[in-house]
This record gives structure tokens, sequence and C-alpha cells, in this order.
């Protein structure tokens, strides 16, 4: 019975993932930190998540995996405490174009 309720609660929680790299700075005020957690939390509750749990990279690049936010977003999804992961684009999660996303079967 309990395994259960964990599971439910795993179910409905969601990770967001936040990033700006020093580059994007430059794109102007869509792309700042605050609006990636408005937005990503405004559809994560639409999808039903009740428990969104927030990690976030300021000023630092997608090029890298080594980001101390997505590090520990990776290490708590392996860890499976979260059933979902947003983020505002593909982007967020690696500086590659979506066909090197598509072609590693990361994106479909």
């Amino acid at each position: 019975m309990k395994q259960s309720s964990n599971k439910k609660s795993r179910e409905a929680t969601a990770f967001l993932y936040e990033r700006l790299s020093r580059d994007d700075n430059l794109e102007g005020e869509s792309y700042s930190i605050g609006n990636q957690k408005k937005l990503l939390t405004k559809v994560a509750k639409e999808k039903g998540y009740t428990n969104l749990v927030h990690f976030l990279d300021d000023g630092i690049s997608g090029v890298t995996m080594n980001r101390p936010g997505f590090v520990e977003m990776m290490q708590q999804l392996e860890q499976g405490k979260a059933s979902a992961v947003f983020v505002k684009d593909y982007c967020a999660i690696i500086g590659l174009n979506q066909k090197d996303l598509e072609n590693q079967g990361i994106l479909a």
C-alpha cells in the first residue's frame, strides 16, 4: 500500500529546468529565467502535475553537460523522483540543434 502511495506522488512530480547562457542574455526578456519559470509552471500545472521542482543553471552554456542544476536533476531522475521534465525548448538541455538531438534519439 505504501509503495502505491509513493508511485502516485512520483507520478504527480515534474521537474522544471531553466537555463540561460551568457549569450542568451542578449536575446531579451522573453528568455529570462523568470519568464521560463512562469511558462513552465503554467504548462506543468495544465498537464496535471502538482509537485513542481525547479532546477536552474544561470549563465552556463548548454554545450557542457557539467552544469550543477542539470546534474542534480539527472541524478534525481535516475532515482525515479519525477515522471516528467519540462523545458522551454530543447536548447535548454543541450546546446545542439534539433537535427543533432534527433540523430541521437533524444527527440522524435
